[in-house]
């Protein structure tokens, strides 16, 4: 079971450069655990995507479809006062937006607050050297 970001999780639904690798992590292990934030945050990247004009309107709601289907097999942190409280120590200590202060600290809570040992999927850059810092074996490797 491994914690995966929206950044790892919307090129599971969208062809990116990275599509393969993140495949090839989720075939390897099919339980994905995910922030409750994360369907929004897709939502966001596929709107984005097609008022960039590189996807039409039936291709957004596929991708909407894909997701939900995604959705049904994995497992979601809920908010809490806990995540924000994580999240508001991560903020102190690193260089992240709000978003990804609230996904790494569901990941913390996640893990049981030890980190070590723990897998977190991640594409994005600055996510992926929080979450390194943080204690977690982040992945893909590339």
């Amino acid at each position: 079971m491994k914690f995966w970001d929206s950044s790892a999780i919307i090129p599971l639904c969208i062809d990116e450069p990275k599509t393969e690798i993140v495949r090839e992590v989720a075939e390897s292990d099919g339980s994905i655990v995910v922030w409750w934030g994360t369907v929004t945050e897709c939502h966001s990247a596929f709107a984005r995507v097609r008022r960039e004009g590189c996807i039409t309107n039936d291709d957004e709601d596929l991708l909407r479809e894909l997701l939900s289907m995604l959705a049904q097999g994995w497992t979601e942190i809920e908010p809490s006062g806990e995540i924000r409280s994580i999240a508001g120590r991560l903020l102190l200590n690193h260089p992240l937006r709000a978003a990804d202060s609230l996904q790494l600290a569901a990941a913390h809570v996640w893990a049981g607050n030890s980190p070590k040992g723990h897998h977190f999927v991640c594409l994005d850059q600055r996510l992926r050297e929080a979450a390194r810092k943080e204690g977690f074996q982040v992945i893909p490797q590339y």
